[in-house]
């Protein structure tokens, strides 16, 4: 296989990466087809992951223009994945090219990725770190780099609360990284649940504790704990496509069948 330039040095093409099945689920072109192969074998255990992956991106959006147009013009973006396809660099920067944006992961392969796509672009970087260790990410050089936590500051978490057990005590995690930010602050979150579930769905997900990436379904009244008290904007935390959409359509008629939640908070 050749190398696209966007592949650095050191990944292994052969191999499936969670990254890259990610970025093909939401449309995206960084990805192969040892990726998409196994797509297509997630989709036969649960067909509507891809229509929920695409929720949660079509929600990152919606979110990154109205915090860019509420005056925001620096992100912190954690779970980030590849930044690619209408990620959050490319929203903000299109809106306001001075906006600054850090991404975080844990996965070395998209971190990679993420080095290559974002080189040409100063005002964004990429950090190695696990969401669930928020003092390596607050000191990390091109955190405090770019990053100015004196000034309101939007940190998204944006379907990656859901890969941290409890016994990592995401609140926490969440409280530690909220803490320092400027009033005016906001905080995005996105969590995936057993609300409203077909059994199908909640069987599928037990596949998910065969790997490194078990995923840990929480209630609605679970993932409202992790804003804190910071004011909930309108419509408040509701299922993925309710949350402010472009139109009426866009809703469809299951809008529960994304099998997630999403709400952004302000720090009042």
């Amino acid at each position: 296989m050749t190398r696209p330039s966007w592949a650095p040095e050191g990944i292994d093409l052969d191999r499936p990466s969670a990254s890259r099945v990610y970025d093909y689920f939401v449309g995206g072109m960084h990805n192969f087809e040892i990726d998409r192969q196994l797509a297509r074998m997630i989709e036969q255990f649960t067909p509507n992951v891809a229509e929920t992956m695409r929720a949660n991106r079509d929600l990152l959006r919606r979110c990154v223009r109205y915090l860019t147009d509420a005056g925001i013009d620096q992100f912190l973006d954690l779970g980030s994945g590849i930044p690619t396809v209408g990620n959050v660099h490319e929203v903000a920067q299109a809106r306001n090219p001075e906006a600054k944006v850090v991404y975080v992961d844990i996965d070395p392969v998209a971190v990679a990725h993420s080095q290559a796509i974002l080189a040409d672009n100063p005002l964004a970087q990429v950090v190695h770190a696990d969401v669930a260790d928020p003092a390596a990410i607050l000191a990390d050089p091109a955190v405090t780099k770019l990053i100015d936590f004196s000034r309101p500051v939007a940190v998204l978490l944006l379907g990656v609360l859901h890969f941290v057990p409890d016994d990592a005590d995401p609140a926490g995690a969440v409280a530690r990284l909220l803490e320092g930010c400027a009033y005016g602050s906001y905080v995005a979150i996105t969590h995936a649940t057993a609300d409203g579930q077909p059994p199908e769905v909640l069987e599928a997900q037990k596949l998910s504790g065969r790997t490194s990436t078990e995923i840990v379904l929480r209630s609605r009244a679970e993932i409202a704990t992790y804003f804190l008290d910071w004011t909930l904007v309108d419509p408040g935390l509701v299922h993925l496509p309710l949350w402010r959409p472009d139109n009426a359509a866009d809703v469809g008629e299951h809008p529960e069948r994304s099998g997630a939640y999403g709400g952004l908070a302000r720090k009042d």
